[in-house]
């Protein structure tokens, strides 16, 4: 897996139906949509969601195999776990290999895991390639704002988890020229056991762990000088609207979720 593929937190600027939607539109659609896969049961509800997914897909603009890269890094723990469910559900069983049954209800029950990972990862890698880090970062403080009656830290938590955002992109950069330095200098991260490529990471996690707390550091002493205290009294350059594509977005979102739930109750 090369660190080009990892594309969360990446941005990927275009002029599409999606990226001029409002930014809290497209936090709330991505949670409600990662919401109902979880209530799909069937490969009919996951036809319904996954042909709303490639129509968001298309009207983004993003090319699919951008978007598709972010499977890679998860490609592993996906074959596993389909593996596991695949051997260990019991039921009815269509092919047998000495000790290894494999059943229909094992097999179905795998599918349906793998399509719900991949459209969970499709949907939050679209959140992030169509929104820019400070415009995910008002719709998240705008949502939770409420929250701030009770205390709650509404805008250093959404400091926070933007800024961890943003800056993956950053240390993923960080860590491939480290690779290469190191590379160049005899470490090999590609072969021997376990033991062994672990052992060969540690030239690699030293130097990233530095870069990493200099980042911060030198972040920190950014926002220190901008005079940066909170959230309290801020306003923004940019005040954020909901227009008619945001209207429309939340109609089809309705119709969405309410076709999911009617399927869930009639078992389709």
């Amino acid at each position: 897996m090369a660190i080009k593929d990892i594309t969360l937190g990446q941005y990927y600027p275009s002029e599409s139906v999606i990226h001029r939607l409002d930014p809290r539109t497209k936090i709330i659609g991505t949670l409600v949509f990662m919401v109902s896969i979880f209530l799909v049961k069937s490969f009919t509800g996951f036809a319904v969601s996954a042909a709303l997914l490639a129509a968001v897909i298309i009207l983004s603009k993003i090319p699919f195999g951008y978007i598709a890269r972010g499977l890679k890094p998860v490609i592993f723990i996906i074959i596993i776990t389909m593996t596991m469910n695949l051997l260990m559900t019991p039921g009815e069983p269509i092919a047998s290999f000495w000790i290894i049954t494999i059943t229909r209800e094992g097999l179905e029950r795998s599918l349906l895991l793998a399509i719900r990972l991949v459209l969970l990862i499709f949907s939050s890698s679209i959140l992030t390639l169509a929104t820019k880090p400070m415009s995910l970062t008002d719709g998240l403080d705008s949502l939770l704002s409420p929250l701030r009656k009770i205390g709650f830290p509404a805008h250093e938590i959404t400091m926070m988890m933007t800024i961890a955002i943003r800056f993956i992109p950053t240390l993923m950069d960080e860590t491939d020229k480290i690779m290469k330095a190191q590379t160049a200098r005899g470490a090999d991260f590609e072969t021997g056991s376990i033991m062994q490529r672990a052992k060969s990471m540690i030239p690699l996690l030293i130097p990233l762990f530095v870069s990493a707390f200099r980042i911060a550091a030198d972040l920190a002493m950014a926002m220190e000088a901008r005079c940066y205290r909170g959230g309290e009294g801020r306003t923004r350059m940019n005040p954020m609207r909901f227009s008619n594509l945001d209207t429309i977005a939340w109609i089809i979102l309705a119709l969405y979720l309410a076709a999911v739930i009617v399927m869930r109750r009639m078992g389709l």
